[in-house]
Order: C-alpha cells, then structure tokens, then sequence
C-alpha cells in the first residue's frame, strides 16, 4: 500500500510545484473548516487537519491567515462538501471530493471532465466503497523499528508501517490521525513529510500503455477544476 501511495504523491506533488492552485484550494478548505467550528485549530480538530496538511504542502502563511481572518470576519459564502464518482479508461476508478458554492456549475463541469476524456460520472457509492478512508502520516529520520516501538509506547493502534528510502509511512484510522501525530511529537518529531486524511483503493491496477496519457488528461482536467479539492483512484504509476 505505502508504495502506490507514494507514486501518487510524488506525481501531484511534481504537478503543483508550479502553481499556485494548490494554495487557493486549501485557502478555501480552510475558510470552510474554520466557519465549520472556532477558527482555532486547539479547539477545531477539522481545522486542525486541514492546517497539518497545508503545512506538508508548504501553503504560504499569508494564505492561511487570510483565510482564519475570513472566517473570523465578514466572510458569509457557503459552501458544500460533495463527493462524485466514475469510472476512467479500462475500468480505472475515481473519487473526486469538492467545496462548492454552486453546486449545479460544479456538477456539470466534473461530468463535462470525465466525458471528453475517457470516463463517464457513476452513482453515489459505485466506487467508494473500493476505497478505504484513511489517515497517512511520513516521518523521516526514524526507521520501522523505531516508529513501530514509539506507537506501541504511545498504545496508538495503526493500520500498517513502511519503509520507503528515508521515509516512514504509517497508515491508521482517520480517527488515529492527532494520536499518531502526538507520538511523533513526543518523540521529537513535529515536522512531517506526509499528512493526509485520503482515500487509498483497495486494489491497484496498472494501465496498458496506450490508456495512460489518456487518464492522466483525465486527472489532470479533474484537478484543474476550481471547485475540485481532492481526486483519488485506483491506478499504479510505474516508477520513472
């Protein structure tokens, strides 16, 4: 599980290097989170993880202030969570989660991205439920052994621990996402290379050659949409 999750990190990772996108969609995650609950991440743990994932994607604290001061002030926009499914080439799966504030203009452009680029919109739960909600949280400068010893110290219950190159993963509950984070911290570590509250799929596929380019248009057209926050799915990118 660690690796596919990896490939898919690095792979959005490299796509927003380069813009600013990725800065706007969690200044409205945040916002949301923040009117959702107080503006204060110690008493709004929603809040809180958004926070910890904007800081793993180095969100620039001017974003982030003027979001909590949004939330704090005038700013009265509503916003949705709504979550579609579908299905990409050769029966790959999607997951794509939005904050909307017209839901009608967010529906019709997710159907519009998976049409012209290979898939087409499923009902509610004809995906999901090939996924598993799930908190992922990376550490470096700690082996297996050392992360597995700390979390039994901690009595923090996970799902699965692995170890890429320099990195520990360890996967849990989403409920297990602050325990996992406080064992860390008392330890030693509080910055992390990964942070996420995700949708990992339950079985991977890898795509024939000749229908990568094309889901990856489709991915690619999702995560471009203003309204779209997260796109998960079920495919396994080949190591470069």
């Amino acid at each position: 599980m660690g690796r596919k999750w990896n490939n898919i990190k690095e792979k959005k990772a490299s796509k927003d290097a380069n813009t600013s996108r990725i800065y706007a969609k969690f200044g409205v995650e945040i916002y949301v989170a923040a009117k959702k609950g107080e503006p204060d991440p110690e008493s709004n743990r929603a809040l809180k993880v958004v926070l910890e994932r904007a800081k793993t994607y180095n969100v620039p604290k001017a974003i982030i202030d003027r979001a909590l001061d949004k939330a704090k002030g005038s700013g009265e926009e509503t916003y949705e969570d709504l979550r579609y499914e579908g299905f990409g080439p050769n029966g790959s799966m999607v997951i794509v989660d939005s904050l909307t504030n017209n839901v009608n203009r967010t529906a019709s452009a997710v159907r519009a991205a998976f049409n012209k680029n290979g898939g087409n919109m499923g009902v509610n739960g004809s995906v999901s439920y090939m996924f598993d909600s799930t908190a992922v949280i990376g550490v470096a400068g700690k082996t297996l052994d050392e992360v597995f010893e700390l979390l039994m110290e901690a009595d923090v219950e996970v799902r699965d621990i692995v170890e890429e190159e320099d990195t520990v993963i360890v996967y849990a509950e989403p409920d297990q996402f602050h325990e996992v984070q406080e064992a860390f911290r008392a330890s030693g570590i509080t910055e992390f290379t990964v942070a996420e509250l995700t949708m990992l799929a339950q079985n991977y596929i890898t795509l024939p050659a000749d229908s990568v380019a094309q889901f990856e248009k489709l991915i690619d057209a999702l995560e471009d949409l203003e309204d779209v926050q997260q796109v998960y799915h079920n495919v396994e990118f080949d190591e470069e």
